[in-house]
């Protein structure tokens, strides 16, 4: 039975799947696509809810960390559900480029 469901980036799996050299399959699937290490996801996060637009969730936030957009396009790509200015998309990118 889930009783919560809570959106977590990559480097949040990486550290709750414990042992990977058993688990080779998700420990490549990890070294591929994971960007950042804990502290800096974390550091990220903090940075991101900083914002304080209530546009930006908990689970945007984790797409960002996972895939650390670059440009306006990619951002607009992440909040597909919801439309965000230039104001908000710079904010965001201005965030995301210290990492």
């Amino acid at each position: 039975m889930i009783l919560k469901m809570t959106p977590i980036h990559l480097a949040d799996v990486q550290e709750l799947s414990g042992d990977l050299d058993s688990k080779p399959e998700l420990r490549d699937y990890l070294k591929e696509f994971s960007k950042l290490d804990k502290k800096k996801a974390d550091t990220l996060a903090e940075g991101l809810r900083g914002i304080g637009n209530p546009k930006i969730r908990e689970d945007s936030i984790v797409k960002i960390i996972d895939l650390l957009p670059r440009d306006a396009e990619s951002v607009s790509k992440i909040f597909n559900d919801s439309s965000l200015d230039e104001k908000e998309v710079n904010e965001i990118l201005s965030v995301v480029k210290e990492y």
